[in-house]
């Protein structure tokens, strides 16, 4: 738990991706241990009565078998592994070969340059961190049977985190000799969409803000759900109630709209667009605008879409065409999507039709004689260290694109906020300052 261990950490430097491969089974002390307390319930009931919240005998019996037993027997079988040249060579060494030893807490502190603030998406993907089950937080995520029984016990954690309004960190790295956080606000996904839920979400955001202010962090970006639209402005809310912070907050959009941008062939002469009034949807088709692409925007709201047109030049005004159904998209083959469609609305796309998208949670891939893009990502650069774990389903190494838009501003020294509408005039920016620090699209 941060609260508790950052400022009594030893080590500060991740367990990477290649000591994690190199010792797999690190977990398996882990599973052991449970499996041997399981057994200890079951022969000895009395000294682990579960009908009690306390028992001394229970007590008295564990520092016993402890001091007596475990202690003793962990010296032992710890000199064996020295002495047997067998043993050691091939098993015990390894672990002194590990450049990140355990235990991780210990005196000093360290603050991050960068803090990336995430949010639970469900009960299970809360368990993809690298202080539970380090191999398997080093894999993109996907739910295993093994996590079942461990359900109960995380939402019993997050609910205790809610009452407490702390963030944790579910990993760190760093980049150019500058430490970077990825900070957790314990609130599930679909809680963003609960009007009454706003207030208290918004609560623990700022209080992750005015921390990180404390701390001296220097830039913090905010993960999809966090700068939501509805919730706060993406991220002006709290800026404009904070004028005097010193860390700049980012929401990163900018470069999610660059790595949307740059997926789109350079010969496409239409695409439809929902979600077309959002702060991607609006700066997407602007940009696309200009580059004299005829842009379908699916929206209801004549009014919103005329805002719009009137910010494009006169000359690129008439490529923004109003559609209020799915059906004007019949004969359009590229697709980008920024609000969530049902299969039934996937119909209307021609076979051939490339579903380009930036809505959180992705759309079904409903339709087999079409394809489908994933979320806006990109690879950090080959000079990260210390990065063990994956973020939630992103494959090894690489981040989502308003992540990677937060480092970027980082690198870059960028000394303003990046929050509310996008600047379509900063996208090719971004897209080439990211590109220059070795941050490459997936």
């Amino acid at each position: 738990m941060h609260f508790l261990s950052h400022k009594r950490r030893i080590n500060h430097q991740g367990v990477d991706f290649k000591q994690i491969d190199h010792e797999w089974d690190w977990d398996n002390f882990m599973i052991l241990q449970a499996i041997v307390g399981a057994i200890l319930c079951y022969m000895f009931p009395s000294i682990t009565n579960w009908g009690k919240l306390w028992d001394t005998r229970g007590v008295i019996a564990a520092m016993v078998l402890h001091m007596a037993v475990s202690e003793p027997l962990y010296y032992w079988i710890h000199r064996k592994l020295h002495r047997n040249s067998y043993l050691f060579q091939n098993y015990h060494s390894f672990h002194h070969h590990s450049p990140v030893l355990q235990p991780f807490t210990g005196k000093n502190k360290r603050v991050p340059d960068f803090v990336f603030l995430a949010h639970i998406v469900d009960v299970s993907s809360a368990l993809h961190t690298p202080w539970l089950y380090r191999s398997f937080a080093s894999l993109p995520y996907k739910f295993r049977w093994f996590l079942l029984p461990l359900w109960p016990f995380a939402l019993m954690v997050l609910l205790m985190m809610w009452a407490w309004a702390k963030t944790f960190p579910i990993f760190f790295y760093y980049l150019r000799g500058k430490l970077h956080h990825a900070w957790v606000v314990p609130r599930f996904g679909f809680q963003y969409f609960l009007p009454f839920a706003t207030k208290g979400i918004n609560k623990q955001i700022e209080q992750a803000i005015l921390k990180a202010d404390r701390m001296g962090v220097k830039v913090l970006s905010l993960a999809a759900l966090n700068k939501n639209e509805a919730l706060n402005g993406g991220g002006t809310l709290f800026v404009n109630k904070h004028p005097n912070l010193r860390v700049r907050v980012v929401h990163g959009n900018t470069l999610t709209a660059a790595v949307i941008l740059d997926k789109i062939p350079k010969d496409v002469k239409e695409v439809f667009l929902t979600g077309a009034t959002s702060k991607l949807g609006r700066a997407i088709a602007l940009h696309l605008c200009r580059r004299k692409v005829r842009v379908l925007m699916l929206t209801l709201s004549t009014e919103r879409f005329q805002k719009i047109q009137k910010e494009a030049p006169t000359d690129c005004q008439n490529y923004l065409v109003q559609v209020t159904k799915y059906y004007a998209a019949k004969n359009c083959k590229t697709w980008i999507v920024g609000k969530w469609i049902t299969p039934r609305e996937q119909r209307w796309a021609p076979p051939g039709t490339h579903f380009h998208q930036f809505v959180v949670p992705p759309i079904l891939q409903f339709r087999r004689d079409c394809t489908y893009g994933e979320l806006a990502a990109m690879r950090l650069p080959e000079d990260v260290q210390g990065l063990g774990s994956c973020e939630y389903t992103m494959e090894r190494g690489v981040v989502h694109a308003c992540h990677a838009g937060g480092v970027v501003h980082f690198l870059e020294g960028w000394t303003h906020h990046e929050v509310g509408a996008i600047d379509v005039d900063r996208i090719d920016i971004v897209w080439k300052a990211a590109l220059k620090h070795g941050l490459k699209p997936v």
